[in-house]
């Protein structure tokens, strides 16, 4: 029986093909933006940045911005999140639904949840290196299509 990978499976192998695969995951000892957010550095290179994000029940990341990236993902990986873009309302957020933000892009997230919450971000750094990586990452994974 085949089975189908989620849309976060493909990603994650597409950025491992076009990145090479790390030698381990570098848990850095970054602290914690927040109280109870907690990024883990997967991967950092000068093509794209890899985090996982874990979120406490109840945590919240202040309204920020990344003015180092051209491009940043932000993909709900468990728990239920908030993520709150520019002047938008916020949006409840689906596990595996992806949101790009464009350099500058003032964001906010928090797990509204009674559980602890992950997210995945992505942030790509240059395209010169990372365009065809992109145009890569669309076909392989069909929602990223709509991202412009």
């Amino acid at each position: 029986m085949r089975r189908s990978l989620s849309p976060v499976a493909l990603l994650f192998g597409a950025l491992v093909l076009l990145c090479g695969a790390p030698a381990h995951a570098q848990a850095a000892a970054q602290g914690e933006a927040d109280p109870g957010v907690r990024p883990i550095r997967m991967i950092d290179r000068d093509e794209v940045r890899v985090s996982r994000v874990e979120i406490q029940a109840g945590a919240t990341r202040r309204v920020h911005a990344h003015d180092d990236v051209v491009y940043h993902l932000w993909i709900p990986i468990e728990g239920t999140l908030q993520i709150t873009i520019g002047n938008d309302a916020p949006v409840t957020a689906k596990s595996g639904q992806a949101f790009f933000l464009t350099r500058g892009t003032s964001h906010g997230f928090k797990n509204i949840g009674s559980t602890p919450g992950a997210a995945l971000e992505i942030f790509i750094k240059q395209t010169t290196v990372a365009a065809g990586g992109l145009d890569l990452l669309r076909e392989l994974v069909p929602e990223l299509a709509l991202l412009h």
